[in-house]
């Protein structure tokens, strides 16, 4: 069934709807799921057209998550009345306990999305579920009840962040990751870390090029299979290793000769595997404010964390499924190490942000975006259904990484967001500002987007309206950017479609690429020269 899969795919929608429409029974390999607590994330629904008739261009959210009420209350039935039976019965029990309220929410939410997850994961796979002291006691009942008490294999423990008061209790600085495997046998690849400098201090000696290495015993005596009798080098005893590989060892500059008379084994510390992890993980830091990784989505998490799973409990080729994909560090992680995958996220921030992660990391790659507009009426019903969502999703048509949705309120006022580009000698970066606008539009939205990208930056004014003739003299007045590197001219102010865009039409930047999702493409040089005029500019940017 896995290989009927579609992978390298990014979902836009509710994960338990995209789950029970695209993925059989037993197709993934991997599950790592980091979901959110009452966060304000979003379920979503078919949306229709301002006429009313429904749309199949696009699913968009509609209502809060994690609150007890009538969504809840009907999953919770159904979990009820037509769950696995120890599952009914855990959630009938557990809301005896919890009551009818946001955690209880929370839990019918997660049981049965943890039930359709246990579908698609294959026999042989994990599931890793990231989480913190909200709620990790009662994911842990819910897990062992949905994959099998004797299925659980860890409760991994990661330093998240350094050590810091926190009021009238201890300091709260770990994650929780819940380990499961699904059948008898799992795939298991041992991972290693450093040893500590205490254990390299063993390894105090030192060949003449500098290798340092300890010795140890060469000798069979007391070891149960016994050994090979025999004398070298003017000593006799029952050794470990045949004659012909004490000769090797010779002639590697393996033995070290005693001032006794004895030989001992060298055990050279550069090939030591390290020591096995175990499930205390204080060795991965969180992403701090200057890490290269840093994006500024809340709930990101550092790439060598998934790294780790990925390597432990996957194999190159096989499908790893992150439903609530967020920032894309799993996604980003399983491309990196040769695994297919699927992510899956309920808002067009997080495709956005993970589609820019993609196109930086792996640029050319070729992936699918799913749950998206597909037509012109499909990006007109999300802007009148959610504006925001709308201008993630507008972003992602130009591989910008959004600003407002990602940082604290009020930073980059005028700027919804950011392209990056070198185009100097010095590798210094300067930067295209991106504006979105779904309503109306005027000749002041261009001039407020001279004023905020100033002399140093470009500006891309995305819009879903045509613009005015008045809009397009005024961006035409800001002139034009000379990049040294390309040898020829950008328009300083640029005004696209989402209709152009959503036709094939890049921005004319000095950027290797101003698509995502697969169809990446070098800008084209501009088919009316380095200097536009005000009726040429209008032809090329006008649908």
């Amino acid at each position: 069934m896995a290989d009927k899969l579609d992978t390298n795919i990014l979902y836009y929608g509710d994960n338990l709807e995209i789950m029970r429409r695209y993925l059989p029974d037993e197709s993934v390999d991997l599950i790592y799921l980091d979901p959110p607590f009452n966060s304000n994330r979003r379920y979503n629904v078919l949306f229709k057209e301002s006429e009313g008739t429904p749309s199949g261009a696009q699913i968009q959210a509609f209502s809060d998550t994690w609150h007890w009420d009538r969504p809840a209350e009907q999953t919770y039935n159904e979990l009820v009345l037509n769950g696995p039976a120890k599952v009914s019965r855990m959630i009938e029990s557990m809301r005896e306990i919890v009551g009818s309220n946001d955690m209880m929410a929370y839990l019918v939410m997660m049981t049965i999305r943890m039930v359709e997850l246990r579908r698609v994961l294959k026999s042989t796979g994990s599931i890793y579920l990231h989480c913190d002291d909200t709620a990790s006691h009662y994911l842990k009942i819910m897990m062992d009840t949905v994959f099998g008490i004797e299925q659980f294999s860890n409760e991994i423990v990661w330093k998240r962040t350094s050590a810091h008061p926190d009021a009238k209790r201890y300091g709260r600085v770990n994650d929780s990751i819940l380990f499961y495997g699904k059948g008898k046998e799992w795939t298991w690849n041992i991972q290693y870390q450093p040893y500590s400098e205490e254990y390299a201090k063993r390894y105090r000696r030192k060949d003449t090029d500098g290798r340092a290495w300890t010795d140890d015993n060469l000798t069979a005596k007391g070891l149960a299979g016994g050994g090979y009798e025999y004398e070298y080098q003017g000593a006799t005893s029952l050794w470990r290793v045949p004659l012909e590989t004490m000769k090797r060892l010779d002639s590697e500059g393996r033995l070290h000769f005693t001032n006794r008379g004895g030989i001992r084994l060298k055990r050279y510390l550069d090939e030591m595997q390290g020591s096995p992890m175990s499930s205390s993980w204080t060795d991965i830091p969180p992403i701090n404010s200057q890490a290269k990784e840093r994006l500024g989505y809340d709930t990101q998490k550092p790439l060598a964390l998934l790294e780790r799973i990925v390597k432990a409990s996957s194999n190159k080729g096989d499908i790893v499924l992150d439903p609530f994909c967020g920032g894309g560090t799993a996604v980003v992680a399983s491309e990196k190490l040769g695994r297919r995958w699927i992510g899956i996220d309920i808002t067009h921030l997080a495709i956005t942000v993970t589609r820019k992660r993609l196109a930086d990391s792996f640029p050319g790659l070729f992936y699918q975006v799913v749950g998206e507009p597909k037509d012109l009426e499909g990006a007109r019903a999300l802007a009148l259904q959610d504006r925001y969502q709308f201008q993630w999703w507008a972003l992602g048509l130009v591989n910008a990484m959004p600003v407002g949705g990602i940082r604290k309120k009020g930073a980059d006022q005028g700027i919804d967001g950011i392209i990056k580009f070198i185009d100097n000698s010095r590798g210094r970066s300067r930067r295209v500002i991106v504006q979105v606008k779904s309503g109306r539009v005027g000749v002041r939205d261009i001039r407020e987007l001279k004023a905020v990208a100033g002399e140093d930056d470009l500006g891309l004014f995305l819009t879903l309206q045509p613009p005015t003739d008045p809009m397009l003299r005024e961006s035409v007045t800001a002139g034009f950017h000379h990049s040294p590197l390309w040898q020829r001219d950008f328009p300083r102010i640029q005004i696209i479609t989402v209709e152009q865009l959503m036709a094939g039409r890049s921005p004319d930047l000095p950027v290797t690429s101003a698509r995502v999702g697969g169809f990446a493409k070098a800008p084209k040089l501009n088919d009316y020269g380095s200097q536009m005029t005000i009726a040429e500019h209008q032809k090329a940017y006008t649908p």
